[in-house]
């Protein structure tokens, strides 16, 4: 099930996403959920045009958490080595936006980067989950563009301002429930800026796998329901402009668009 988050009318709902196609070429529909779609929930049966709404990020998370240099092809291309262990940082919620929201290029930066990301959604309030457990404790998958101010991030040599200014973490279209950890992990992945192909791989390229990140960031801190565990990005990462399109695109999941503005 494909569960999106939603604004019409001055009011905000969680729909399951039913028909084909994009959200451009129209042809979805959204069934209003009644509740929260975390704990059991029902279909309301009124659905509406996802056309005649405003998708929002499909979750709120309390946070985010991210791993860097998780593909051995990305590191390299930025002259790193693969590290001993993850390298987990955080992007705060202000930097959470959703698909056709807008990318606000950074003031203090000259030199902005797309990163093309499998975000895992967490279901439940955890903390210390087995290996055998993380299946338990994850909702579902969504598209993530862990957007990154590049100078930033090699000047100031560490990266809560290059990876957590406002508009850096764009999540949707929608989370896909119905996938399985042996599926996610296997799945194309691409950005595409303009139109023009930047980054194409697959998350079995992951070197720490969906189970390995829940388990070690598990280790350290409670994940809530709504959570989100960013994954890493596949080689092919460069610049993005003002009035740049970029498009994240999973298989099996969905596209993930914005547009970059300048701020202010």
């Amino acid at each position: 099930m494909r569960i999106a988050r939603f604004s019409i009318d001055g009011n905000v709902a969680f729909g399951a996403v039913e028909g084909e196609g994009t959200v451009e070429s129209g042809g979805l529909v959204l069934d209003i959920i009644k509740g929260i779609p975390y704990t059991d929930f029902e279909l309301s049966g009124t659905k509406v045009p996802l056309s005649k709404v405003r998708l929002l990020p499909p979750v709120l998370p309390n946070k985010v958490v991210a791993i860097g240099r998780n593909y051995a092809e990305h590191a390299a291309e930025l002259g790193n080595e693969v590290p001993d262990v993850p390298v987990a940082f955080f992007k705060p919620t202000t930097s959470v936006i959703g698909s056709g929201d807008a990318i606000e290029y950074p003031s203090f930066s000259n030199e902005l980067h797309h990163e093309a990301e499998l975000a895992v959604v967490i279901g439940r309030m955890c903390r210390e989950v087995p290996r055998e457990r993380v299946k338990d404790v994850i909702f579902g998958y969504t598209c993530a563009n862990d957007v990154t101010a590049r100078d930033a991030q090699q000047r100031e040599k560490q990266w809560a301002r290059a990876k957590g200014f406002d508009t850096s973490c764009p999540l949707g279209p929608w989370v896909e429930t119905d996938m399985s950890i042996a599926a996610a992990s296997d799945l194309t992945i691409q950005a595409t800026v303009n139109g023009e192909q930047r980054q194409l791989g697959r998350t079995s390229d992951m070197i720490r796998s969906i189970e390995d990140l829940v388990v070690h960031i598990t280790e350290a801190m409670t994940l809530l329901p709504g959570d989100v565990i960013l994954t890493g990005t596949p080689a092919g990462v460069g610049p993005l402009n003002v009035g740049d399109e970029v498009a994240v695109t999973i298989e099996g999941i969905g596209t993930l668009t914005n547009k970059v503005i300048k701020r202010g």
